[in-house]
């Protein structure tokens, strides 16, 4: 992997690049049902729990922020929620596993402490050793989306942050490590290390799934975004790779743009362009298949090139 510090690139300058790579493969739309005609969006990729392959799911009406998290099992090319499986009043779930932990966690909104009539958020994270034994043991920082957990090659924990405001802008990553799941404060994210030459004036981000490679370092699977003149937002996911050990990491690129997905609604008109990235399941044949919500609305897999491989092959 390059050692130096990374190009901050902007969106249009990543597209650019972006259509002279290797295009995705395949698309396909996941089909829910049993939640009432909600909207299913903004998924995990499938992870293992009792030997079946369970999917998390933000579930909402079209005209509502009003979000839960459900778990989905697929059941003849259909996924329907899990029978006996909880339900949190979350949004945009994501699943790790640390230290022999099946770790859940999601983004909890509630009032605004000082703005009347306004909504603010956490992340708020659980772990067990099966969706049915869930508990909670963590809760973010007040206004911080986008905590990730990886455990490291050495056994600590990686810790991916996305401030805002005067430290973060509208929104960029950082990093820092702890010695295990005890050991995670709200004090060691906020001092958590911005990674540098990430993200242009006006533009922001976030890691959405955190991939431990075979050399030690880590794939970060995120999203990039930013606003055109008429505050339409574009949404694009995007991965790097970085070195825990040193802070380098390599520079973002795009995996997809939402015209790769399929045609369908979006929640609001300025949300057509939004992709927002939830998960990546490496394949032998040197494939992924990447999971992603669409237009806040709807859930699609995207068969691409695994863009892990070649920081792997890098020694």
């Amino acid at each position: 992997m390059q050692t130096r510090t990374p190009t901050r690139k902007a969106c249009k300058t990543l597209l650019e690049e972006f259509q002279r790579a290797p295009q995705p493969l395949r698309v396909e739309k996941l089909v829910f049902a049993g939640v009432g005609g909600r909207d299913v969006y903004n998924i995990s990729a499938p992870f293992a729990d009792g030997g079946e392959r369970v999917i998390a799911g933000r579930v909402e009406a079209r005209d509502s922020e009003q979000s839960e998290v459900y778990f989905f099992v697929e059941r003849e090319g259909t996924w329907v929620p899990r029978e006996g499986a909880p339900v949190f009043a979350l949004q945009d779930p994501f699943v790790s596993r640390v230290h022999g932990h099946l770790v859940f966690g999601g983004v909890e909104a509630f009032p605004h402490p000082v703005l009347r009539g306004m909504l603010y958020w956490r992340t708020v994270f659980y772990r067990g050793t099966t969706l049915h034994d869930l508990t909670p043991f963590f809760t973010g920082p007040d206004g911080m989306k986008d905590i990730r957990l990886v455990e490291l090659q050495d056994g600590s924990v990686g810790v991916f942050t996305r401030p805002q405001g005067k430290k973060g802008g509208r929104g960029k990553i950082g990093f820092t490590r702890v010695g295990s799941l005890e050991e995670l404060t709200v004090e060691a994210i906020q001092d958590a290390p911005l990674i540098d030459g990430q993200f242009a004036d006006g533009e922001w981000g976030g890691a959405n799934e955190i991939h431990l490679l075979a050399n030690g370092l880590v794939g970060v699977l995120g999203h990039i975004a930013c606003f055109d003149e008429e505050r339409n937002r574009h949404y694009y996911p995007m991965v790097f790779a970085f070195n825990p050990d040193t802070g380098e990491a390599s520079d973002m690129e795009l995996i997809a743009t939402r015209a790769h997905f399929l045609d369908g609604p979006a929640k609001r008109p300025d949300l057509a362009d939004v992709v927002f990235s939830g998960g990546l399941i490496r394949k032998e044949d040197g494939t992924a298949d990447f999971y992603a919500g669409t237009s806040d609305a709807e859930a699609q897999k995207l068969t691409i090139v695994d863009p892990f491989s070649k920081y792997e092959r890098q020694g």
